[in-house]
């Protein structure tokens, strides 16, 4: 199995996984992409909140009280508000397998070869997986 369909694979069972907590962006934060992870969990939540706000029952549910949505089983909720969460899960996940089936994203600038994360080439470690680098000074041309 080569490098990209390994991290393709775990960043996909680790957006599975978060997605079954219901947490969106998971596999991106594996893939330390920060703000696509970040803007995927307020997207969720976001929508979350929209759909309770217009289908919950009221009786059921009160926006105010933080507690009550704690509490809140998935079951109490209508379809019309779980399928579409369960939705952007999913598709939080797929992002995520497609993120990392790309492989790395390319750059003029030095990459590890151990993650793929650029580099600083003042520093004799990678900063992202901190693995030792030895750089070679290139070759005066005569």
């Amino acid at each position: 199995m080569t490098g990209t369909r390994r991290r393709a694979l775990i960043a996909t069972l680790v957006a599975v996984l978060g997605a079954s907590l219901g947490i969106a962006g998971a596999g991106h934060l594996y893939l330390r992409r920060w703000r696509r992870a970040a803007a995927w969990f307020t997207f969720v939540v976001g929508a979350m909140l929209v759909l309770l706000s217009v289908f919950a029952d009221p009786a059921i549910l009160s926006l105010s009280d933080p507690g009550a949505l704690a509490a809140l089983e998935p079951s109490d909720l209508p379809a019309t508000v779980t399928v579409p969460l369960f939705g952007l899960l999913l598709l939080s996940a797929f992002d995520a397998y497609r993120l990392a089936a790309v492989g790395p994203r390319t750059t003029d600038e030095p990459q590890c070869p151990n993650c793929g994360g650029e580099l600083d080439t003042e520093i004799d470690f990678c900063p992202w997986c901190t693995v030792e680098l030895e750089w070679e000074d290139p070759q005066p041309e005569n």
